[in-house]
């Protein structure tokens, strides 16, 4: 019996993958990483990825990686990276825990408290106004802007005691500082504003915030995301944006990032349960992927969209690249099958844009629970267990797959 188990889970993950390996490939230190702890990524204008890591930081084109480490150029501050960025002028930015450096292709350069006006060393974000030009760095102590001559800095008295953990540019020239405890502070040139709780936020941990091409700021919280309109006032909340078990219902942030087709990509991990994923917005709905669609790890450290639309996902244990399919109607991303009410205490109802032959229903480690009719049109789940379950959909053509939450 307990053979048989294991057959059908690994049955049911070759299910998994095969129907969605093809646009989940992962990446290890088999592959080339000097190791799969992952601590940020980014993508640069030749759509490289750049990856920062404890153990330095690598570039890879497709094919080929490259190192850079303390061992091999010494102008760089320390091997524990903390955020990379690829600023629009080719350049490299490295944040550590003793300043930052930058990278032109050909050199390093490192500036720190003590030989610039950098605020200080221990560096939580590195973001660029992309209408200026200007580099903003992140901190413990507050955000320092830099021209490439001068540094300009704002302290934690304007903003709040826990620094700054994003930094973001408005179409109206507003300054928008996330907070990790405090919210957001909004600078006109003039003022500062505190955006918070009291205004609608779902949080007051603030880990990112990027504003998309209709001036809709996405803010990434410890509690989900809200979304700030032009007149910076609460348009919409969003805290399941992965599908969590119960009771755990929200969705903690760890990075924002957008596709030039306009899609939300968020990654998501929940530190006490170990579980994290990454979702996807097309506009419409949320899609959410996580292990067993074939993402590497659970522990989600950051994300970045390619010039394809491509995700790459960082996690502890290598990267996931989500390949985008060129057609939006594509069935990986627009599942035909919707279930409602999801979550539900046991009663769910189906609907169905195309047609069915099968209807099944697995648990979370793969076992078959149920067989329905293909016509059938809802599923009572009253005498289960709380929890994770699988609603398949089979035709002539494809398996469709989509995750039930029982209350």
């Amino acid at each position: 019996m307990i053979l048989k188990k294991i057959i059908f889970f690994l049955v049911f993950f070759c299910f998994v993958f095969t129907s969605k390996s093809q646009s989940i490939t992962n990446y290890t230190v088999a592959d080339g990483l000097v190791t799969d702890f992952i601590e940020c990524i980014d993508i640069d204008v030749n759509n490289n990825v750049w990856i920062g890591t404890s153990q330095g930081i690598q570039r890879f084109d497709g094919v080929n990686w490259l190192n850079f480490n303390t061992g091999n150029s010494s102008q760089i501050l320390s091997d524990n990276i903390k955020d990379i960025y690829c600023a629009s002028n080719g350049d490299i930015w490295v944040g550590t825990d003793f300043g930052i450096n930058r990278y032109d292709g050909v050199n390093w350069y490192s500036y720190t408290a003590t030989n610039s006006d950098l605020i200080s060393n221990q560096i939580k974000s590195i973001d660029e106004d992309l209408t200026s030009g200007l580099i903003w760095i992140g901190t413990n102590l507050g955000a320092s802007s830099f021209d490439m001559s001068n540094w300009t800095s704002y302290s934690n008295n304007d903003l709040h005691w826990s620094g700054v953990s994003s930094v973001s540019f408005d179409n109206q020239g507003g300054i928008w500082f996330s907070h990790l405890y405090g919210g957001l502070t909004y600078f006109d040139g003039i003022n500062f504003n505190k955006i918070d709780t009291s205004n609608g936020l779902l949080s007051q941990n603030i880990t990112d915030l990027k504003i998309d091409s209709f001036g809709n700021k996405w803010v990434g919280t410890g509690g989900g995301i809200s979304i700030l309109d032009n007149q910076n006032l609460i348009s919409q909340n969003y805290t399941r944006m992965y599908v969590l078990p119960p009771p755990d219902t929200l969705n903690p942030v760890v990075e924002i990032d957008l596709g030039s087709n306009g899609n939300v990509w968020v990654a998501i991990y929940v530190g006490y349960l170990a579980e994290g994923g990454v979702a996807y917005f097309d506009g419409v709905d949320w899609q959410d992927f996580d292990i067993s669609d074939g993402l590497i790890g659970p522990n989600i450290r950051g994300i970045a969209i390619d010039i394809y639309n491509n995700a790459w996902v960082a996690t502890s244990t290598g990267i996931s690249k989500i390949s985008l399919p060129i057609s939006s109607t594509n069935d990986f991303f627009i599942n035909p099958f919707a279930i409602f009410p999801n979550p539900s205490t046991g009663e769910y109802f189906f609907s169905s844009s195309v047609e069915i032959s099968d209807i099944s229903l697995i648990n979370s480690f793969g076992m078959k629970i149920l067989s329905l009719s293909p016509n059938a049109s809802k599923i009572n789940l009253k005498i289960l267990s709380p929890g994770i379950y699988y609603v398949l959909f089979r035709n002539e053509e494809k398996t469709y797959r989509k995750k039930i939450i029982k209350i």
